[in-house]
Order: C-alpha cells, then structure tokens, then sequence
C-alpha cells in the first residue's frame, strides 16, 4: 500500500506561501511605481525641453505692475530669487529696470499687444535716473501709436513720475498722490555711543566726507547740509521739469500742488484725490472696476474671466519673447557686466558688489574670444577701498588685453563707486546720476570703557609696541592712531592720483573737486568727472565705436552669474509642476517683531558690511529719496 507524506516543509507552510504571494505583488507594485516615477520625469523633463511660454491672445494688453523699488539687479542669490518669484516669498519686493525697459521695448513691435496698462499702487520708489530710462522706453513705445495708460490706488512720487509719462493717467476716488520732494535724512548715534562708553576712532580725509558724522555728532554739519541741500534741490528741479512737460503743466503747477497741498485738500472738503485731479495731475478718477471696463473697451474680455480685460503679465511676457528672441550674439560682442550694491569682499550675493564675484565677471569677459568691448554698469555708493581696487585692477586688465571698458553710471556711481569707473575709457551718466565723493575713511571702536563700567579690565604683556595694539578692548593709543591716519591719508593721495590719471586732470584740480564732495551727473560732466551725459544703450554704442565694431555687425550680452545646470533643472521641474497643480508649500507673512527686526538688521547692515582689511573705506551716504 503507498502512502502519501503531507509536506510539513517551510515551502509547504500555509503563512510563507500567503507571504510570498504578498511579496511577489508588493514587488510588482514597486516596479510598477518605479516605471510611473519615471515616466513622470520624463514627461517633466519633455515638457521643460518643449515647454514655451502659455501662448498670447490675438489682442491684448500688457499689464506692467512695478512693486518696491527699481533696481540694476535682483538682491539675494539667484536661485532663492528664481524659487521665491515661481512660489512666493518673504523677498524684498524689487523691480529690476531693464526688465520693464525690454517688455515695453517687444512690445512696441508685437501687433498682438495693444496697448500697456501700467498699475503703479506697488511701486515705492527708485532713483531719478532708473524713472527716467522707463520714461525713454515709455516714451519710444508711445511712438508706434500705441498707449499707455496708467492707474493705481496710491500714486508715491516715484509712481507719479511714471503715470506722467503715460497717454492717460487715472487715480483711484479714494487715493492719494504724494508729491513730498527728495531729501536726505539720517540718525545719528554720538549720545547713545557715549553713553555706552565706547571709543569711536574716526580717521578722514576729505572735509565733504560725511559718511562718518552719524557716530561723531548729532546732526549734520554744514559740509554736508551744502552738498546735500545742492543735491536735492537739483533732483526736484529735474523731477518737476520733466513731469511739467510730461503733462503740459503750468509753470507752477506742481510747485504750486506740493506746497499748498492744504490749501487745495481744503477747498476739496478733504478729498485729496479731487485736488491732484483739479490741478491737472491725472486724467480722471476712476475705481478698479471703471480702469477694468476701460480696458475691456479697448482690448476685449477674458474668455474665462468675463469681467476682466484680455491681460498678459510682463513677466509671462518676458518669459515668452526671451524665449522667442533669445540674445543676438555674433562673432564680436559688446559684454555689459552690471555691478550694484556696496563694495564688499569675497562672493556675496548680486545686490551686492564683490572683490571676487565681480572681479570673476570681468575675467570672464576677458577670456571670452568674442567680447570685444565691455559696459560697466555701475549702481554703488562705494565700500571697501581695497576691494574697489581689486576691481579696478580686472578693468585695466580688460583694457590691456585691447578691450575698451565704458563705465555706465545708473542712480549712483561715488565714493568707491567712482573708483572703479575712473579708470574706464569713457564715462556715461545721467544728469540726475549722484557721483563723486572722491574721499577715504576709517573707523574702529574700541569698547574698555563699556567694560570698565560692568567690572571688567584687560591686562597682559607683548613683545613690540604693537603687541596688543588693535585689540577692541584697548583703548587705542595716539601712536595707533598716527599710524591709521597716515593709511587713510595714503588712501585719499591714491584715489586722488588714480583719478588724475586716468582723467588727465591735475591732481590739485581733483583734490578741489574731491573732499568727499557729491556731484550730480551734470556738475559731474561740467567739472571733468564724467565724459558725457547718457544711458546704458548710449554707453553700448560708445563701447562698440570704441571697439571697431559697425553698427548692427554685433550682439550684446549680459555676463551675470548663472544657475547651476542642476539649479536650473530644479527649478523647470518646480515650475512645470507647479503648473500641473503641484504646491511647494505656501509663503508665511513674517509677524510684526520679524518686520522690525527686518528694519533694525538694515539699520546696522552697513557695518557688518565693513571689511576692507586695512579698515578703510571710500563709502558715501548719498541715499537721497
């Protein structure tokens, strides 16, 4: 008889085999997840490949929304800005100036774009200079026979410089346009420092060189209330001239609305949006919902949106004719290298201007075959005077090497911003371009005397009469002192000389127009400073006539620093994600004591800025708003 054995194995147990048929189906599920994982970067990666811009209506209008305030470049590193502008962030609100001027400058040829709204309730200021390059493109674009109009809620001087400019400019009912003038206003520190018991070392050569007064006094000397009220009072009559014209004012007019604003708000019952309108300063009074019917006459609804006008964002625009019109570089190029912030060094991020960073710049331009020529473009009250020649030095390298250097001033180029300009083969600026305070600097804060007072005392030893002598907590001795200001005094003869040079001036020609002393660019051309009145595209031709190269024979490019290849990718992904649905978490609104830490750290963050080794700085306070 033949028995059958029951399998009692591992093999035959009832629980392995459920667990294995359970494996085998998690493991075709990983697989399976696997493949869809892939398919799906592929897909993003085809759709960041093939992936234009969203396709433009037939007819629109082009919506420009300038928030914060105009500047040369975007502060903080590129790809934090690149992630903030996809998702939103706590970034300072910014508008860089070549943008706007490059959307209005497609525009002015795209038949699909009908006219500009320009919405100005964000903007909160900008130099005189970067208003007036938008007022030029504003202008150029006009020309094709298409308009501008522009509205906001709130109109800030800088806004209504803007709104000037446009064919028709609307206020809201309920706004306010506030014309205040430029001015100049600083805290100052010497009480709190001396009841703080610290030693406040200053060493300055130059009797304009004003930067170190806010911890040696407390209020403004007269050096720097002439230079200031000189100042000022040039902006605002540029500022009234051009908005005068702009709008076919009277003489008087906007004198007349600025100083007797109670007045005219008063014969308004209150209403000071009434009282720009009565004086001529915009075309109407018109709500959100009146600006959008306006538009929607002239250009259509949305399809989606039936109650709003056909409307294209400038930077979706942007992002589209980049796209379709990328930059034109032929065999020879004109390079513009942007350089805007303080003088600092190392590698900061853009918004601030490195010894290395900036210096890497220009070393590319030299290096790269087809750069014939280079712009500058210089945004910068100064800094480290060390760093500023580190600069100076990759410009005369540029210019060794047969590549003639222009330098292009924006709102500011002084101090160490100069610097680094004088020794450029030419020198652009506006008139309303701050410039000069050709002066050099020093401080150092020793703080035994705050130590004193909580019951502390440095003692010690040292080798030399040096040995110990730079110590924050010693008080400084007079032959320390000797021995800073001679360096500072050094500093000033080498700026001095530096300028003569490559100015053909006589050094005693600059040392009267030096002093720390601050210029606008039109004093600037008339005492040897700078060598013509223009912007970045005047500067551009001028850098290609001085490099042999014809006329429409060569491209421009901007050298900046790049997004890694990886950056990059992250950043096409997020974004094409983000246009699939995804969220990368959502922005939180910093709380009120964030906001006031906010303002304090950019109180003290010049300072903190300050680290030139020798300790000496060619820096000017000339922020005038």
């Amino acid at each position: 008889m033949t028995s059958t054995t029951a399998n009692t194995g591992p093999a035959g147990n009832p629980l392995v085999r459920i667990a294995r048929a359970l494996w085998r189906g998690v493991d075709v599920l990983r697989r399976i997840l696997h493949l869809v994982l892939l398919l799906a970067i592929f897909g993003l990666l085809i759709a960041v490949m093939n992936g234009a811009s969203p396709i433009l209506p037939a007819t629109t209008a082009l919506q420009i929304r300038p928030v914060g305030y105009l500047v040369e470049q975007f502060e903080g590193d590129p790809f934090e800005q690149a992630r903030l502008e996809l998702f939103g962030g706590d970034s300072p609100p910014q508008t860089v100036v070549q943008d706007v001027v490059d959307a209005l400058a497609f525009a002015r040829d795209d038949r699909r774009v009908k006219l500009v709204h320009l919405e100005l309730s964000g903007l909160a200021g900008g130099g005189l200079s970067k208003l007036q390059r938008i007022a030029d493109a504003m202008a150029d674009f006009r020309a094709s026979g298409k308009r501008i109009v522009a509205s906001a809620d709130f109109m800030s001087q800088a806004g209504y410089y803007l709104a000037a400019h446009a064919d028709e400019a609307y206020l809201h009912p309920e706004g306010i346009v506030m014309l205040q003038g430029f001015g100049s206003f600083r805290t100052y520190y010497k009480d709190a420092i001396d009841k703080l018991r610290i030693d406040w070392n200053v060493f300055r050569v130059g009797t304009h060189k004003t930067f170190v007064e806010p911890y040696t006094r407390m209020d403004m000397s007269d050096e720097a209330r002439e230079d200031l009220t000189h100042l000022t009072n040039q902006l605002w009559s540029m500022y009234v001239a051009d908005v005068r014209e702009a709008r076919g004012l009277g003489e008087q007019a906007l004198v007349d609305f600025t100083d007797g604003l109670v007045e005219s708000v008063t014969a308004t019952g209150g209403d000071i949006a009434a009282a720009a309108f009565d004086a001529g300063l915009v075309d109407g009074l018109r709500t959100r919902r009146q600006v959008r019917d306006a538009l929607i006459e002239a250009v259509g609804s949305d399809s989606e949106f039936p109650d709003a006008p056909v409307t294209t964002a400038m930077y979706d625009y942007l992002a589209q004719m980049r796209l379709l019109h990328p930059v034109d570089l032929r065999e020879r190029n004109v390079a513009v290298v942007v350089a805007s912030g303080d003088i600092t060094f190392g590698s900061p991020s853009p918004g601030t201007i490195g010894a290395d960073s900036t210096s890497e710049l220009l070393r590319r331009a030299l290096n790269d075959e087809s750069v014939a020529a280079v712009v500058l473009r210089i945004d910068s009250p100064g800094g480290s005077t060390f760093a500023s020649d580190v600069i100076g030095n990759e410009v005369l390298a540029l210019q060794a090497a047969g590549k003639p250097v222009v330098a292009s001033m924006g709102s500011v180029a002084a101090s160490g911003g100069y610097w680094i300009a004088s020794s450029a083969d030419a020198i652009y600026a506006r008139p309303s371009t701050i410039t000069g305070s050709i002066g050099i600097f020093g401080m150092f804060q020793t703080f035994q005397r705050s130590f004193e007072a909580l019951g502390i005392n440095v003692d010690g030893v040292g080798s030399t009469v040096w040995t110990g002598e730079f110590r924050p907590d010693r008080e400084m001795s007079e032959q320390a002192k000797a021995l800073f200001q001679l360096i500072v005094n050094d500093g000033y003869d080498d700026f001095v000389a530096r300028v003569a040079r490559y100015r053909d001036m006589d050094e005693d020609a600059v040392d009267a127009i030096g002093q720390g002393r601050v210029w606008t660019g039109a004093d600037a051309l008339a005492n040897g400073l700078v060598d013509e009145l223009g912007d970045l595209d005047d500067a551009v031709d001028a850098a290609a006539s001085l490099a042999g190269l014809d006329e429409g024979d060569y491209g421009v490019r901007t050298i900046r620093r790049e997004l890694s290849p990886t950056e990059q990718l992250l950043l096409d992904l997020m974004s094409v994600g983000r246009s699939a649905g995804l969220t990368f978490g959502e922005p939180v609104a910093p709380t009120r004591l964030e906001q006031m830490a906010a303002t304090l750290e950019g109180a003290l963050d010049p300072l903190f800025r300050f680290d030139d080794p020798k300790g000496i700085y060619s820096h000017c306070l000339c922020d005038i708003r």
